[in-house]
């Protein structure tokens, strides 16, 4: 295997500017991210990866002064663990100068593990050959979906010669917790029973099966169409769903690269209707049922597992939860260009969850909308998951 050429390691410091707060940044871990953690401590990593994909070519110099342009601007990328805190203290992303021929599937830097102790938490692989790749992979436990977007987003403006936005707050779930006002509070949070394995059986290697789909179309009620069409294959007649919602929402003034994403958590039945399934999501949306969710005691009335032990028994024949389907909504390719560099496609690797069977992350870029489908690399695995991405797609373009 082609060997992988690093940049030297960035001294743990924060770059200064005159515009710098003299105190680095520095917020408290979140209830989320503590979660993040936990599920970390199982040995699965928790992380984030995004692929934008074009023509022309990227700089690799150019790229890793644009990584600590954007890093300036929005330093909770650039953390470490001390304590209770995250403090920007840590190395700014590093770039990673990958083989033309490094794919997902094959290449080690695509299932390294982020510490958030010692850093780097973000980092970026730079793939050149007959169309160019940058991968950008982030820890979980510190950003989300829409933290890291951002982060991207400023490191391509600082690519193009424009001042990065940045993201500077450093508030958590509880700031989002005020702001949605009133909020119908939870059902008591109850153990929920695992569910039988719908893609494949047997032992699992450790690194996650990723299948991509592209799909001519843009509908809406993307994470709807797609859960029904999950719906037809589940091995008894109910399964369950996750679906990520930024709390963000609640707050659109807040520029934050944090971990601010909770969940919705829904039933699913045999055979189920995609506008159902939509119009669940939406009464949930509207009762802010993600914000009640963020009121109970992780620790205490987690209903996939409160304690390492208790998730180290999910064995892999069961899962509390049959799928996580998380819509990144419209990814505007200009965001991602520079004049030498036009991007053409946008996605994401989706981890693996220890108690979710898979993940499925979705993005619509121009007229196509982008699916990749997480699983666990095992026996009859792929078959399954290429089959259920066919009917995905097929219930899209309906």
């Amino acid at each position: 295997m082609t060997s992988t050429t690093t940049t030297p390691p960035t001294t743990a410091t924060t770059p200064t500017t005159a515009t710098t707060p003299s105190r680095p940044y520095t917020r408290l871990i979140s209830p989320i991210e503590r979660g993040y953690l936990n599920a970390a401590a199982t040995g699965t990593p928790q992380l984030i990866q995004m692929v934008i994909e074009g023509e022309g070519t990227l700089d690799p110099d150019a790229l890793r002064q644009a990584a600590r342009a954007a890093t300036l601007a929005s330093p909770g990328l650039a953390v470490r663990r001390r304590g209770a805190l995250w403090r920007a203290d840590g190395p700014v992303p590093e770039v990673v100068e990958l083989p033309a021929d490094a794919t997902p599937d094959a290449h080690p830097f695509f299932h390294r593990d982020l510490s958030v102790v010692t850093g780097p938490v973000c980092e970026l692989g730079l793939i050149q050959g007959e169309s160019t790749k940058l991968a950008v992979r982030a820890s979980h436990i510190v950003t989300d979906g829409r933290g890291l977007r951002q982060w991207i987003a400023d490191l391509f403006r600082s690519l193009r010669g424009e001042e990065p936005a940045g993201c500077p707050d450093t508030v958590d779930d509880g700031h989002f917790r005020t702001m949605a006002g009133p909020v119908p509070p939870a059902p008591a949070a109850t153990r929920l029973t695992g569910l039988p394995a719908v893609v494949g059986r047997g032992p699992a290697g450790e690194r996650p099966l990723w299948l991509r789909r592209r799909v001519a179309a843009v509908p809406s009620g993307v994470t709807a169409r797609a859960a029904a069409a999950l719906s037809r294959h589940l091995a008894t007649e109910e399964g369950r769903l996750i679906v990520p919602v930024d709390l963000r929402r609640h707050d659109p003034t807040v520029r934050s690269t944090a971990n601010l994403t909770s969940q919705l958590v829904l039933g699913l039945h045999r055979d189920d209707s995609w506008k159902r399934i939509h119009s669940t999501l939406v009464r949930a949306l509207i009762a802010k049922a993600e914000v009640a969710a963020l009121e109970r005691d992780f620790l205490r009335g987690n209903p996939f597992a409160n304690n390492l032990s208790e998730a180290r028994e999910l064995d892999g024949s069961r899962f509390p939860c049959t799928a996580i389907i998380s819509d990144h909504g419209e990814v505007d390719p200009r965001t991602y260009s520079t004049p030498a560099f036009r991007a053409t496609s946008f996605a994401t690797l989706p981890m693996l969850v220890p108690y979710a069977e898979m993940f499925l992350s979705a993005c619509r870029v121009g007229a196509t909308t982008e699916l990749t489908l997480s699983c666990r690399n095992r026996p009859g695995a792929r078959e399954k998951a290429e089959e259920l991405l066919t009917d995905m797609a097929e219930a899209l373009g309906q």
